[in-house]
Order: structure tokens, then sequence, then C-alpha cells
């Protein structure tokens, strides 16, 4: 056990308060991953194919995959600029592949349950979306940045 786990007998509290931060940063990145997500995915052109009972579920099964990745690249995005341009190029790439790998998943347990095959047109139709707003997705994915270090930044 080394010094930064709290079972360790060594352990002691992170004076810097950089552990508070990384965690603070973390959380908002999850929530405003959702506020980014959660209108492009409702604008999305699979919407047209979907009722509206379905594109909700759809998205709120994406939506968690999206606020982890949110979480997880929020506190390199308080960095430098250049890591902060790095953790937009993630959002904006795995922004996407989060959203459509929850829908998958959740495509795959509703066919097994159903008997039947979904995951694979699910796929399809999750990443050629995706393709159609992949502008709209880069734009987000800068909006993410700036509001996550804008709102760290007193933290």
């Amino acid at each position: 056990m080394g010094p930064d786990n709290p079972w360790s007998p060594s352990w002691r509290p992170d004076e810097t308060g950089g552990r508070r931060i990384a965690i603070r940063a973390a959380r908002r990145g999850a929530i405003l991953a959702g506020l980014v997500y959660v209108p492009l995915a409702a604008i999305a052109p699979i919407g047209g194919q979907l009722s509206r009972e379905q594109a909700l579920i759809a998205i709120a099964i994406g939506l968690p995959g999206v606020a982890l990745l949110g979480a997880g690249l929020a506190p390199a995005a308080l960095g430098s600029r250049i890591d902060a341009v790095v953790a937009a190029i993630a959002f904006g790439i795995g922004c996407p592949v989060a959203a459509v790998t929850s829908l998958v998943i959740g495509a795959f347990v509703l066919g097994v349950f159903l008997d039947t095959e979904l995951a694979g047109p699910v796929l399809r139709a999750g990443m050629s979306t995706a393709l159609g707003i992949a502008p709209l997705v880069a734009i987000g994915a800068g909006l993410w940045v700036v509001a996550v270090r804008r709102l760290s930044r007193g933290a």
C-alpha cells in the first residue's frame, strides 16, 4: 500500500488540495458532458426514425457513458492549454463512441431477452448518426473544455 491509499498506515491528507480539485473537476466534467450530450443527441437525425419515447430512452441509455468520459477527462482539461486541447480532441472522439457503446450494450441485453439481434443495427445507425453530427460534436467538445476550465478556475 502506498501513501496515497487511505487504508495505508502512512496515509496523510493532501496538503496541496490537488485531490479535492480533481474530484470537483470530475464531478463538473460529468455534469457538463451530460449537458453537451443531451442537446446533440436530441437533434441527431436518428430521432426522426424513432418515436419520441424511443429517442428519450436512447438518450437516457447513452448518457452514463458520456458522463463517465467527461468525469475522466475533466482533470486533464485543467492542465496547460495543450492538455486542454488534447482533452477536447479526446472528448470529441470519445463522446459518440461512449454513447454508441452504451446503446449497443443496452441493445445487446434487450436482444437477449427478446431473442433477436439488435446490437448490429443499433451500432450501424449510431455510428452513421454520429458522423452526421460530427461538426456539432467538435463544437460541443470545445465548449465542454472551456466550461470545465472556467468553472474549475476558482476551485
